[in-house]
């Protein structure tokens, strides 16, 4: 029987486990990046393992989130990130250089090898046939120091794309209807694997906008073929070397067929406040726009920007709307500057950002009051704009550029009663290269003297999971609590490196005085224990969202369902993750009750249920967990960094 793409390349990986749907697998990592609103945790894991230098074929440390904020704290942490890459034989890609998805597929990324992010769009790399997989920083860390990713064996759900895109329709509005058709839950240990004869008529940043925003719908990641277009691009890049065919075999077996004919798509957008809500633009009407930002790890590739140049040349800003820019990369931007679309752009009244992700996580271009802001980002989380009474909506480059010019939501397919043709954007046969903003490692490890700002702490270490578990429910929230509810990204991201004060965040998004509950619940000896509905954890591999509850005493999170890098940060810093057994037990319980679970080691030793005291209420119910023996061995010792050091003893 023939293999899919995802089976082929699992084949060449898998080092434990068997190759059966459901089995934990653990992988070899092949490639890793960080950047540096994760980085900074996961080297100072990676120093914890003691390990000389990192045993991946290549890692890529990027500076790409905290670049513009005030305060010393993140020149500290940038100045510390590249001291760790020079000394342990990392590539540090500096300020400016770059956003790291974008950066990473030009530069580095190789069809049929592994990447391991400690970003949620790694997955971006499936654009150019890549397995590319986001997770946790210490994650990511363990890859660094030779150890394997562990995974369940996906199950692998073809998408299959016939047709090609109409005019006005983008790579934005496919990802939108996949969103669409499979929502952002329900969707733990699936992959996405796009085929048919539709691929063919999209780009390599086409498909890596469909790759990247597959995060969204809680996929593990999202694969297209590496074929001919493919090798064109990474020959566009002088890479044609690291380009290998990775094609699923014609009798393939697939878990799941869905078809998209693309010719029927229209444009679409996500409405406020999650990914999932689409709708079409012509359904939305002609709403008044405020701000307009094009960019982010999703659409800032030079077809992106050139697009947009091409519509707005000989055009100008609508008075009621900002407008911000912010290409992907160095390289986006020297390339649009050499084919004159940099110069329509500015033209137009575009305030030109950084090429970073900036305005997509809230640490600058914060809109207006109850401001609507179209953005060309993958998410609108409640407050993720900075803030909190703002409509974000995402959308394609071509409805953003539409806003721009006429001040409101427009179907960009309107643009054309204005005079405006529809932009038809080649692709370089070669691209302006400079990669002097990358800083290789030289052999010099040992050698070089690590930087530690004041700011910069030892990462936290959870204790060994105890029998019992007695404590308060300091927060109940409801369902899709992303990982920017627990703790904000935007200003206080920051802090990252200091997680007591960074802990002092937790949750206020949705409950600004969770911190000082938790704080006495703790001081008083008591666990905090967090309750929730469905998909906790969307969104972000900020792994902080489980470094700071740790600190702060919550020994048990328990949900309706739950999204698997949060999962997996939960088990690494010691948390223990449970699941409703009956979902009625979630609203009979209130905040504030104390609930106790006892018998915690012997019934993960025999797999079986676990059971929660409502004290309070005077009941008892039933919880499940879905852990391997490995993440279970993983809670007992205390975490990921305390299991490592006892198993390399």
């Amino acid at each position: 029987m023939g293999k899919n793409i995802v089976e082929k390349i699992l084949a060449d990986h898998i080092k434990k486990g068997k190759p059966e749907r459901g089995a934990e697998i653990g992988i070899h990592i092949d490639q890793t990046l960080t950047q540096d609103a994760t980085g900074t945790m996961a080297y100072l894991q990676f120093e914890a393992m003691g390990i000389p230098r990192v045993k991946t074929e290549l890692s890529v440390s990027y500076i790409d989130h905290n670049t513009v904020q005030i305060g010393y704290e993140n020149a500290d942490d940038h100045k510390y990130l590249q001291s760790v890459a020079g000394k342990y034989g990392i590539i540090y890609s500096r300020a400016g250089n770059g956003i790291c998805h974008q950066v990473h597929l030009e530069r580095f990324g190789k069809p049929g090898e592994t990447l391991l992010g400690a970003d949620s769009h790694t997955p971006t790399g499936g654009g150019i046939g890549m397995l590319a997989i986001g997770a946790g920083g210490l994650d990511v860390a363990v890859a660094m120091a030779g150890g394997l990713f562990y995974m369940i064996y996906p199950r692998v759900i073809r998408i299959n794309l016939t047709g090609r895109l109409q005019p006005w329709v983008a790579a934005k509005d496919v990802i939108l209807k996949v969103l669409e058709l499979f929502s952002t839950k329900g969707n733990v240990g699936n992959i996405f694997e796009y085929g048919g004869p539709g691929v063919k008529t999209l780009s390599v940043p086409e498909r890596a906008t469909i790759t990247n925003m597959g995060a969204e719908c809680g996929v593990t990641t999202s694969i297209f073929p590496s074929d001919e277009l493919t090798r064109e691009f990474l020959k566009a890049q002088d890479r044609e070397s690291d380009w290998i065919e990775v094609m699923a075999d014609p009798d393939a077996k697939y878990a799941q067929v869905v078809e998209i004919n693309l010719n029927d798509l229209e444009p679409l957008a996500a409405t406020p406040h999650s990914p999932g809500n689409i709708r079409t633009v012509r359904e939305i009407g002609e709403i008044v726009v405020d701000q307009v930002c094009i960019g982010s790890c999703t659409n800032s590739s030079y077809k992106d920007m050139m697009t947009v140049a091409n519509i707005l040349k000989g055009q100008k800003l609508h008075p009621g709307v900002s407008f911000v820019v912010a290409p992907g990369s160095k390289q986006v931007i020297e390339n649009i500057i050499r084919d004159s679309g940099f110069a329509s752009i500015v033209s137009a009244g575009a305030r030109i950002a950084e090429s970073a992700c900036g305005f997509c996580i809230g640490n600058s271009h914060s809109p207006k009051t109850d401001a609507v802001s179209l953005r060309t980002s993958n998410r609108n989380f409640l407050g993720r704009t900075g803030t909190k009474s703002a409509n974000a909506y995402l959308v394609s480059p071509e409805t953003a550029a539409a806003a721009v010019i006429t001040g409101k939501f427009t179907d960009p397919r309107d643009l054309e009663k204005m005079g405006i043709a529809y932009p038809e954007v080649k692709m370089p046969a070669r691209f302006y290269l400079d990669d002097s903003m990358f800083i290789f490692p030289e052999k010099t490890e040992g050698k070089i003297e690590i930087y530690r700002g004041p700011n910069i702490g030892d990462p936290p270490q959870a204790e060994p999971l105890r029998d019992k578990i007695s404590g308060i429910v300091t927060l109940k929230a409801e369902d899709k609590i992303t990982t920017d509810h627990i703790i904000p990204a935007g200003s206080k991201m920051k802090y990252r490196s200091n997680v007591p004060k960074y802990s002092e965040y937790l949750f206020e998004v949705i409950d600004p005085t969770f911190y000082e509950r938790a704080k006495a619940i703790k001081a008083s000896g008591k666990d905090n224990i967090i309750v929730a509905g469905w998909s906790y954890g969307q969104g972000s591999s900020r792994e902080h969202a489980a470094i700071c509850p740790m600190y702060m005493g919550v020994k048990a999170v328990l949900t309706k369902s739950m999204e698997r890098i949060h999962k997996a940060n939960l088990i690494n810093f010691g948390i223990l993750p449970l699941h409703f057994k009956n979902e009625v037990e979630y609203d009979q319980i209130d905040q504030a009750d104390e609930l106790e679970i006892a018998d915690i080691k012997k019934s993960l030793e025999k797999g079986q249920d676990l059971f929660v005291k409502n004290i309070t209420k005077g009941t008892k119910f039933a919880v499940t967990y879905e852990l391997s023996p490995r993440e279970k061995e993983i809670l007992l010792a205390g975490g990921t960094l305390s299991y490592v050091k006892k198993i390399t003893k």
